[in-house]
């Protein structure tokens, strides 16, 4: 996890209070029996699985978060844009390119997608599975270039998650109608290298 991980989020509301998100429990995670690995850095896991480490941000319209979402500093909260802790999963699928599979988003799809060919030298992008955060009034004016950037890398599959918002879903849906599905609780994705001798 990144070091960021554990930091506490709220929403500002209008009558200068804050609705507060949960936050992750080192200490509750360790008596469920994990080893908690805190990196900033890509890391290489078992079965050639990178986690992304902190996401370089990089394009010109992903802007992060509002100004209502806010983290606790120790002495008060403030303005958090970045959710510097949004980090996601890359797998190279031999000589088809790569699936990323990110958790909300935070720090922009096309900016996930990007940071991971740069880590990989991998330019191609076979699948984008999770969250895209494009939803409500702040996000939605990003759905037009982010869309505009995935028809560019032409992904095989498309599976825009929980947070992408059903404006995005449409837009996606119309912009990439092979590669766009709608997901559900359960569903499995098999993508798979070429056998050995396929061209």
């Amino acid at each position: 996890v990144h070091p960021a991980v554990w930091t506490r989020r709220r929403l500002a509301l209008p009558a200068g209070q804050g609705l507060e998100m949960p936050t992750l429990s080192r200490g509750a995670l360790e008596r469920e029996g994990f080893e908690v690995i805190e990196r900033r850095q890509p890391s290489l896991l078992a079965g050639g699985i990178l986690i992304t480490g902190e996401v370089d941000r990089v394009t010109e319209f992903e802007h992060g978060m509002p100004q209502a979402h806010q983290a606790w500093d120790g002495n008060g909260w403030r303005h958090d844009p970045a959710v510097i802790d949004d980090q996601a999963l890359v797998i190279n699928v031999r000589s088809r390119g790569l699936v990323i599979i990110t958790g909300c988003g935070h720090a922009g799809v096309v900016n996930i997608i990007r940071h991971a060919m740069r880590l990989t030298a991998v330019s191609k992008l076979l699948a984008l599975i999770g969250g895209f955060h494009l939803s409500g009034p702040a996000f939605e004016p990003v759905i037009g270039p982010t869309v505009a950037a995935l028809t560019e890398l032409a992904p095989e599959l498309i599976v825009p998650g929980h947070c992408t918002g059903w404006r995005a879903q449409h837009t996606l849906a119309a912009a990439l109608p092979d590669a766009w599905v709608q997901t559900s609780v359960g569903t499995t994705y098999t993508l798979s290298a070429p056998q050995s001798g396929a061209a």
